[in-house]
């Protein structure tokens, strides 16, 4: 099954606030996306209804593995492909901002040149921060 880029999105959010505040919370998920709570609403619906996150009494959000394997997957694109722009030029504003349209649609194969190529050109590597 094709993840839906919001969701990855969503994913990859709910990792960031975890490893920012220890704990995941709808409304610092909305906070960090510019969306709307009834959206985030909408959008942990479905993500625990596909077996992406769970939602304890408190609300408190925690990734499953699944959920965990895409928004670590979308993290290390993010940050590899931020840095392979920024190493080519692109200002780091605008390196975030394009990474962050590219990491969705990039292919596997290309992604994996990336990678290959990246580890030539001695950009830091996407698994330390």
């Amino acid at each position: 099954m094709k993840i839906q880029k919001s969701s990855e999105d969503y994913l990859e959010a709910m990792l960031m606030m975890k490893e920012k505040h220890g704990f995941v919370r709808s409304v610092d998920v909305a906070e960090h996306l510019g969306v709307t709570k009834p959206s985030v609403s909408y959008a942990t619906k479905r993500l625990r209804e596909n077996g992406y996150i769970t939602m304890d009494a408190d609300g408190l959000i925690t990734l499953t593995e699944a959920g965990m394997s895409i928004a670590l997957d979308m993290c290390r694109r993010h940050q590899l492909i931020t840095e392979f722009l920024v190493h080519l030029g692109v200002s780091r504003e605008v390196a975030v901002e394009d990474a962050c349209k590219i990491e969705h649609d990039i292919s596997s194969e290309t992604f994996d040149a990336l990678c290959r190529y990246a580890s030539g050109v001695a950009l830091p590597h996407p698994d330390k921060n």
